[in-house]
């Protein structure tokens, strides 16, 4: 057995036990994967795929344990090349970044800066996504980090942590009849056409709860990614917007947009910062998860990768 059947065999089942497509992802021949996968079945004398003639059908019971290992056995193989790329290049490499477009906007542009200041011969690639596709790219090993509100913490094969809170605000223009309010109410929200963050996004799931809770029904104008999407919207005259509030940290004081505070109708969101678990992190991914929060420490992310649960759930 070899890493190139184990490759194969976990690709097909990326790929919905497409062939074709596996053959595709990985420049090489769909009758040499098929081949190499019969191999290793041969040589572990049971069967990973249920066929129908040529065709893979579903994963077998042993398939199942089989692929187990293997995802294991790959991810081992991906920390012995991290390991080698960070003792053979202390202060070089890539730090890869999967993240919103919020938090790659607003968040991340002081602490990426202050990272390259530290370590100027780490290049950063950043990846923006929805919340899952963010869990996606760390399970994949396509990010080293990952930044988000949703979505995270609910895969068990990710290690996620609490960065910081933030709030939700009311946009409106200037000459806006809701401009005047200081708190508004979900009352007076329900009664305007609303411009706000897509259901998976950005804190929405706590705004339409809620609504409900209250058995009030928002009028949707307009769902956007991000916020200098629904900002636009919010100035072209389409309804008051609720994004977060590093939003509108870049907006003038007495500027055409002004902000009103929601956190007393929604509560807190959390953005957490998270790593596939058993993953090798190199020391400048460790330096810039300390540039995240200053909650966050080397020494914490370590005994919480090892399964020490102690400490990981601090508050903010």
């Amino acid at each position: 057995m070899n890493l190139h059947q184990f490759r194969f065999v976990q690709e097909a089942v990326r790929r919905n036990l497409n062939l074709t497509e596996t053959a595709k992802a990985l420049y090489t021949s769909q009758p040499g994967i098929s081949k190499a996968i019969l191999e290793l079945e041969e040589e572990l004398g049971v069967d990973i795929f249920a066929r129908h003639g040529k065709r893979l059908r579903r994963v077998t019971e042993p398939g199942q344990l089989v692929l187990k290992s293997i995802e294991a056995i790959m991810r081992e193989v991906a920390n012995l090349k991290r390991i080698g790329e960070e003792y053979s290049k202390q202060d070089a490499g890539t730090l890869s970044i999967a993240t919103t477009h919020t938090q790659a906007r607003y968040f991340l542009p002081q602490r990426v800066t202050e990272l390259r200041r530290r370590f100027p011969k780490v290049q950063v690639v950043l990846h923006q996504g929805m919340p899952e596709q963010v869990a996606r790219m760390l399970l994949d090993d396509v990010a080293d980090i990952g930044l988000a509100t949703e979505a995270l913490a609910a895969h068990e094969d990710l290690l996620t942590l609490p960065c910081y809170e933030w709030h939700h605000v009311m946009v409106v223009p200037a000459g806006h009849a809701l401009a005047g309010v200081d708190r508004p109410t979900l009352e007076q929200l329900a009664a305007v056409p609303l411009v706000m963050y897509h259901p998976t996004m950005t804190g929405r799931t706590r705004i339409d709860q809620a609504f409900a809770r209250a058995r009030l029904k928002p009028q949707v104008a307009l769902e956007g990614i991000d916020s200098d999407v629904i900002m636009t919207y919010v100035r072209a005259g389409m309804g008051v917007g609720i994004v977060t509030e590093l939003a509108m940290q870049g907006e003038p004081p007495g500027g055409e947009l002004v902000s009103r505070p929601l956190g007393h109708l929604f509560g807190p969101n959390t953005t957490r910062v998270a790593f596939k678990r058993g993953a090798y992190l190199r020391h400048f991914v460790y330096a810039f998860a300390e540039l995240l929060s200053d909650r966050l420490s080397a020494a914490l992310i370590q005994r919480a990768m090892s399964g020490e649960a102690a400490g990981t759930d601090y508050d903010l």
